[in-house]
């Protein structure tokens, strides 16, 4: 049985609800029990914050970020989940050629302003490979967390990988158009997005 007591309270800022929360500081133990009594310790105390807005739990690190460096983080991780959706694009077919290499460089680094080399490309290929991740399940999993601006760049970023160095037919077609239904967006701002990103490719 674990039992769980407040030890303090306080207010921080909750990642999951975006705003200022009240918290209590709490502690868990495991303990052996006899006739559902507990009655021995089995382990250290764990301590962890959890939100009074809504029950979300955090390490005990959360106390120590402020609101600006929740939003950094969440920006990068949304940077390396877009460039990992291309990968996976990209790598639908089981190979990638140097035009797409080149392509997922250029747009990590430029529209993700998010610094790659061929080396790290080619660690998260090889993961994506093994893992056999199939991108529209990946990207449905990891959009759910993304603001409506982020799965439109995620859009672009994805397009303009599967349309890199390939005509875009087959699983790269299917795909982009599931990725309509994924981002609920309407047909006028899917093509929107769409026309965008081919500006944005023949400007470079």
């Amino acid at each position: 049985m674990n039992l769980t007591r407040t030890r303090d309270r306080g207010s921080f800022y909750c990642p999951q609800c975006g705003t200022t929360e009240f918290y209590r500081r709490r502690s868990r133990r495991p303990f052996l029990t006899l006739y559902f009594i507990p009655t021995v310790p089995v382990g250290a105390a764990e301590e962890f914050i959890q939100c009074d807005g809504c029950d979300a739990t955090w390490d005990l690190s959360v106390l120590e970020m402020d609101r600006d460096s929740h939003e950094a983080a969440k920006e990068a991780q949304f940077k390396d989940e877009a460039l990992r959706s291309a990968i996976l694009t990209v790598l639908i077919d089981q190979q990638i050629t140097p035009g797409e290499i080149d392509t997922l460089i250029s747009l990590s680094n430029d529209l993700l302003q998010r610094p790659i080399d061929r080396e790290e490309l080619g660690q998260l290929c090889s993961i994506a490979v093994d893992n056999r991740i199939k991108p529209d399940h990946y990207i449905l999993t990891v959009s759910r967390r993304w603001t409506q601006q982020q799965r439109r760049l995620a859009l672009q970023i994805v397009f303009l990988a599967a349309t890199a160095d390939e005509p875009l037919d087959g699983p790269r077609l299917e795909l982009l158009g599931r990725l309509r239904e994924i981002f609920d967006l309407t047909d006028a701002e899917y093509q929107a997005t769409i026309e965008e990103a081919i500006e944005q490719a023949d400007a470079t």
